[in-house]
């Protein structure tokens, strides 16, 4: 009896500790804390949850009704279509732009589709697709005398404060007198009131400007070029929920209806 004791508080700790860590980690992912869903569970469930803009015109924004319209609003549907069958198979939830990694970081979203660049240091915390959009620094202006990078000579331009794109500035256009600005709002307000004839800032934004506004026009030249990712989780359990949608955003590639949207929502 004393042996058969002994043996019991010797391995009865073992086991507690076994059974709280196998207790913790089914709560962790299936209760009390949210994992990201990895595809079986987002099969299961019926609908993908995407992190999207709803007011960066025409990527995602919001139309005269309230819906949600734009590229990557188009391609958060194509996705759910080709993914789960359905283009109606997702649910889009508006992101700040502070918040598109701490969403996927968090398991809040199974992916997110909000204008993310994709670089190094992003890289080191989330999965990048392949790029569904180059994006890139270029010029709008309101000026009917400017058409080109060379008729921005000895004139004012307006850049946002310690943003890339005044390093490509001064590459394309050096004998422009550079402007700074903290806020696309600012950058609008000095071309508007004619203070600067061009702002350059990244395409995307500068396209919505174009399409509300109809005096302001684009300039052929993109300064630079910078390709937009699907923000996916790490880890080797969403391998196949990040093959299937590279291997989707490939074919939207190849077939070229990536670019039949692109130009649809006249982007450059």
């Amino acid at each position: 009896m004393n042996n058969r004791c002994n043996r019991w508080l010797t391995i009865n700790p073992l086991h507690l500790v076994l059974s709280a860590s196998l207790f913790c980690i089914f709560c962790f992912c299936w209760g009390f804390t949210t994992c990201a869903a990895q595809m079986p569970e987002i099969q299961h469930r019926g609908y993908l949850i995407i992190g999207v803009k709803d007011n960066l015109r025409p990527l995602g924004f919001r139309d005269a009704h309230g819906n949600l319209q734009g590229l990557e609003i188009d391609l958060a549907k194509r996705l759910a279509l080709d993914l789960l069958g359905k283009p109606d198979a997702v649910k889009l939830q508006p992101v700040a732009n502070r918040d598109r990694l701490s969403l996927v970081l968090n398991k809040k979203v199974d992916l997110v589709i909000a204008r993310v660049t994709a670089n190094e240091s992003r890289a080191r915390l989330v999965s990048l697709s392949v790029p569904y959009y180059y994006d890139g620094a270029t010029i709008v202006t309101k000026n009917t005398f400017v058409r080109q990078l060379s008729d921005l000579a000895n004139r004012k331009i307006a850049v946002i404060n310690n943003s890339s794109t005044i390093a490509q500035i001064r590459y394309y256009a050096p004998k422009a007198e550079l402007v700074g600005v903290n806020s696309y709002q600012e950058g609008r307000s000095l071309t508007e009131n004619n203070t600067v004839v061009a702002f350059a800032a990244d395409a995307t934004v500068l396209s919505g400007w174009v399409q509300q506004y109809p005096q302001y026009r684009l300039l052929p030249t993109k300064l630079s070029t910078e390709p937009l990712s699907v923000v996916m989780p790490k880890g080797l359990q969403y391998d196949d929920l990040r093959r299937q949608v590279n291997q989707a955003i490939a074919e939207y590639t190849a077939t070229g209806w990536l670019k039949q949207r692109v130009e649809y929502w006249a982007l450059p």
